[in-house]
């Protein structure tokens, strides 16, 4: 864990939260600035900044974990839709360096951004990006 990381913090119980779920691994609390009624974060009680540093044992509980809790969420607030938004960087978003998923109930006329103006995929770039997985 690091010493002065808010969600290291939060997964060892020194901040109180909101704990929706927990277990030797995780612990799922109420976003305190939510997007929308019932948004949450899934958090790793072991300190990783991001998807690249998380084990790959703890990413795939996260998923399962988050699958469960945002079913939860969805049904029990009569949610029309669900987001799972987890950002990288603070190029894509990230504003606490500690691995976290958001899961964001949605609900028919809601205010919540989450999204993009589609672009188009040019030659060029799909070339350059296959040839990464060739």
């Amino acid at each position: 864990m690091e010493e002065n990381c808010i969600f290291c913090k939060i997964a060892r119980g020194d901040i109180p939260s909101a704990t929706l779920y927990e277990d030797e691994d995780l612990r799922v609390i109420l976003d305190l600035g939510p997007a929308s009624k019932g948004h949450a974060l899934v958090i790793p009680k072991k300190h990783a900044a991001n998807l690249f540093e998380l084990p790959d044992e703890t990413a795939q509980k996260a998923i399962v974990v988050a699958k469960r809790v945002a079913a939860k969420l969805k049904e029990g607030l009569h949610a029309d839709g669900l987001n799972l938004v987890q950002n990288n960087g603070a190029a894509a978003g990230q504003t606490v360096d500690h691995f976290h998923i958001h899961l964001i109930p949605r609900y028919e006329g809601d205010t919540v951004n989450v999204g993009w103006t589609p672009g188009e995929l040019n030659d060029a770039d799909k070339e350059e990006i296959l040839e990464l997985f060739r």
